[in-house]
């Protein structure tokens, strides 16, 4: 792959990708269901108030033998919130019932205890006359059969999970999520936590990627690190193989020696080379063995700077999540920037609606990220801009 523009390996990365957006159902408990996306119209399958129940605790009555109060009424019969057999009231009587209770047949209506008082046990004082259908929940008053409660490609919050559990699901269909894999590369790389020799550094990019990832809807099958022996890497990626859609690598594709992913890759197809950006020039796409595979550059901004550029949207595409876009934002200081790469700064949203910069271009100055909230963008014809000028920006 010959130095192209950022548009140009995009439109690569999605040709490679195109399978990944084609998505199956997954049913999974509803219990897990939180932050998953409905994979298609989830209706009810009953009534939602699923029998005529009553709104208040007090007296289930026919409406008529309460027109006169005060008036006094026999209690024929208690019924509590629960299994119970079905219940007929008496007329010119009155049924002690609980909140949520099954309302008997010929009672019409409800009158709150607060509105009563017992005389002598076995009756009912009824101080306030009710109307017919007061304080009565009638079946299907809420939902119907067939109502559409969650639509399709409604990522599932937790009011969501609460009326598909009233109603009774135990499952529900989701988005199968997509399943990546990340591979580090480079033999200078050791676990966060371990004692440090000297010519060796942290991997933070297996965890940064796993990160995003997850954060874009997709399932990280697997997180590995290889050396730069290439039957070593080999050997993860034929692993990777096995679960993953997607694999991501990074480091490993530059111009020196020992680039492990570029020297394994290419010779099965791989497209390497250059894509016209600051940071993240060096890029490469294979389809190894059925599975496709992004290689970033290893300094850990280039991999998070390829990654919201070439993947974030595609995988949040396959996730059934919405894309994350770039919007505008006034400089808040001037910049200059080289011509012929198209440059992603770190920068700043401010509480004035303004962007600043935070650092320089290194691909290096990791700590930057965590004080950016947003890419600045500048194309690669500009050189110079002034305060105030407007550019596009991507969320980070």
């Amino acid at each position: 792959m010959t130095a192209v523009s950022v548009e140009e390996h995009a439109a690569a990365v999605e040709t490679l990708l195109a399978a990944l957006t084609a998505r199956t159902a997954q049913r999974i408990p509803l219990d897990d269901a939180l932050g998953r996306v409905s994979f298609e119209d989830v209706r009810s399958p009953v009534d939602l108030p699923l029998f005529r129940n009553s709104h208040m605790d007090g007296y289930a009555v026919d409406s008529r033998s309460v027109a006169t109060t005060p008036v006094t009424l026999p209690v024929s019969t208690i019924i509590a919130a629960g299994p119970t057999l079905s219940a007929v009231l008496a007329p010119d009587s009155a049924a002690k019932i609980m909140t949520g209770a099954p309302i008997p047949d010929g009672a019409d209506t409800i009158v709150p205890v607060e509105d009563t008082s017992v005389p002598t046990a076995g009756s009912v004082t009824i101080e306030r006359s009710r109307a017919a259908g007061e304080f009565v929940r009638e079946q299907g008053s809420d939902v119907r059969v067939g109502t559409i409660l969650v639509e399709s490609g409604r990522v599932l919050e937790p009011r969501h999970i609460s009326v598909l559990a009233a109603v009774g699901f135990g499952e529900v269909d989701v988005r199968s999520r997509p399943r990546v894999a990340v591979v580090t590369t480079g033999a200078e790389l050791v676990d966060a936590g371990s004692t440090l020799t000297p010519g060796q550094i942290y991997d933070s990019n297996g965890i940064t990627l796993a990160a995003h990832l997850r954060a874009s809807g997709a399932e990280v099958v697997s997180v590995s690190r290889s050396s730069d022996e290439p039957s070593r890497f080999r050997e993860i990626l034929d692993a990777a193989t096995e679960s993953a859609e997607l694999i991501i690598t990074s480091g490993g594709v530059s111009m020196g020696d020992f680039e492990v992913v570029k020297d394994v890759l290419r010779p099965l197809g791989g497209n390497f080379g250059s894509v016209r950006m600051q940071p993240g020039g060096p890029q490469g796409i294979t389809m190894f063995d059925g599975v496709p595979v992004l290689s970033f550059p290893g300094n850990p901004v280039s991999t998070v700077v390829s990654y919201i550029m070439f993947a974030r949207n595609i995988v949040r595409r396959a996730a059934g999540l919405p894309p994350v876009l770039s919007t505008t934002a006034a400089l808040h200081e001037p910049i200059v920037s080289p011509p012929g790469r198209r440059q992603l700064l770190r920068g700043r949203l401010r509480d004035d609606g303004r962007v600043e910069l935070v650092a320089g271009p290194g691909s290096h100055l990791v700590a930057a990220l965590a004080w950016a909230d947003v890419l600045i963008d500048i194309d690669s014809e500009t050189t110079e801009l002034a305060a105030g000028t407007d550019v596009e920006v991507w969320p980070l």
